[in-house]
């Protein structure tokens, strides 16, 4: 059975493929509380034959499947968590479904789908013979704060892989190459006392000052970290009213840097702060680690292995009418958010694309020396096993992730990028399978470049995954 058969079958399922992505499309939930959408991708790869195991890291919608046996094994990732208050309609204006409402505007309904079907798409070959090892397929929930890969690295999840693959839709068909920020995820809580803020505030301590000194301290922290470093915060509870001295504040903090060593640096110092913010206000302090991520590491050999299997399967087909609607998309966004987009890419690259509101012919990769400032929990992955990851075009040019825009080409025009990228990720797993001199490769390099004791989790031991937790995102 040649790759060009797994093509063909994907082809075969599309339709399939698109009704499963859609209908996640619709049933949009947030991060660790994707109840339905985990449902349907595991019924699709038990009745494709596979072995799927749930609840992995202690959460619920987080599963690994696996077809066949032995080494080589490889592993496909998927993520299909929704993100809060972006409902929206099939629509070139704004148009919620449900006012507030959770809506998929970073295109996970297509991502965990496109990997379902991939996977699906290979076991013909494993059956015949063709290749030999095991295909796994990651669910992995709670992507947009960070929270599934990470829990999942560290109940040993990815330890027996000898490569991993991922995608995410965007505006462009290209490999990923750049590394991404590290990142900690935490909350410091504060404890005062009560008072009459008008009769008796001197019996009473101020929770919510410490959170302001906190934030004061951090503001004079800023000046002394690296340039790519981030230190960024919300106040989920600053007190209920004026006249009440508040008895309890918090504050949420993410912490990124290039490297899991800064991170923990700059982390350390932030305590300090709060201990000191505590001392000042004479509260308590608690700390309330949520989660943390490593900086994303592009194995050479494995990215090749997918741009190789890009150009192969070409372009998305999309039709006039999709065009259409996308450059309806994209004149609601404002030009010099485009402009700026094109401005990351070669200069040749970014005059091919300018006036074009949907770009689906495969872009060589050009991220090499990108240090981007948002954060992925596939950088874990990167720390374990040979990782690559691929963008795919699903959405108008320009157009910034998580915007209603977005929810609505991922439940129109968009739907045509899961068989692409289903194609590009069983294209190169294949390759992988089937040549053992290739894996070997993607592991010398791994061993070289990161190293094979080079991730620990970034959790304390008593964290657990924080199912009362949703943001706009992480990433």
């Amino acid at each position: 059975m040649t790759k060009q058969d797994v093509f063909d079958r994907i082809d075969e399922e599309e339709t399939h493929l698109k009704a499963i992505a859609r209908e996640i499309w619709q049933t949009p939930e947030l991060g660790l509380h994707e109840e339905e959408s985990a449902r349907v991708l595991v019924e699709a790869l038990e009745d494709g034959g596979f072995d799927v195991e749930t609840g992995v890291g202690g959460m619920p919608t987080a599963f690994v499947a696996e077809y066949g046996e032995g080494s080589p094994r490889v592993g496909i990732l998927g993520e299909y968590d929704a993100l809060p208050g972006l409902s929206q309609r099939v629509a070139s204006e704004p148009d919620p479904v449900e006012a507030g409402g959770p809506g998929h505007g970073c295109g996970h309904n297509l991502f965990g789908t496109a990997g379902v079907g991939a996977a699906l798409a290979l076991t013909d070959a494993v059956d015949a013979g063709e290749l030999e090892g095991t295909v796994a397929f990651f669910g992995c929930p709670a992507e947009e704060t960070l929270v599934g890969k990470t829990y999942m690295a560290r109940a040993g999840a990815f330890d027996d892989l000898d490569a991993a693959m991922t995608w995410h839709p965007g505006d462009l068909n290209t490999p990923r190459m750049g590394s991404s920020n590290a990142l900690n995820s935490l909350v410091f809580e504060f404890e005062g006392e009560a008072a009459h803020a008008g009769g008796s505030p001197d019996s009473g301590r101020s929770a919510l000052d410490a959170v302001e000194l906190l934030n004061t301290g951090v503001e004079y922290m800023r000046e002394h970290v690296s340039d790519d470093a981030r230190l960024h915060y919300s106040i989920p509870n600053g007190g209920m009213a004026p006249n009440v001295v508040p008895a309890e504040a918090s504050v949420w903090y993410y912490v990124r840097a290039p490297t899991r060593d800064e991170v923990e640096r700059n982390t350390e110092w932030l305590r300090d702060i709060a201990g000191a913010a505590a001392t000042m206000t004479q509260t308590e302090v608690d700390e309330r680690f949520l989660t943390g991520c490593y900086d994303y590491r592009a194995n050479d050999v494995v990215s090749e292995t997918i741009w190789e299997n890009m150009e192969a399967v070409g372009p998305i087909d999309y039709d006039d009418e999709d065009r259409a609607f996308a450059a309806e998309l994209q004149a609601t966004v404002p030009d010099d958010r485009i402009e700026s987009r094109l401005a990351d890419l070669p200069d040749e690259t970014a005059e091919t694309i300018r006036g074009e509101a949907l770009y689906s012919d495969p872009v060589a990769p050009f991220d090499h020396d990108q240090q981007t400032h948002g954060s992925t929990e596939v950088g874990d992955v990167s720390y374990i096993t040979p990782t690559g990851q691929f963008r795919g075009a699903t959405w108008p040019v320009g157009t910034p992730g998580h915007s209603w825009q977005v929810v609505a080409a991922n439940g129109d025009f968009g739907l045509k990028g899961v068989a692409f990228a289903a194609k590009v990720l069983a294209g190169a797993t294949y390759d992988l399978l089937a040549d053992p001199d290739r894996v070997a490769a993607a592991n010398e390099e791994f061993d070289a470049e990161v190293g094979r004791d080079a991730y620990e989790t970034p959790l304390p031991e008593d964290a657990e995954p924080p199912f009362d937790v949703t943001a706009m995102g992480a990433d």
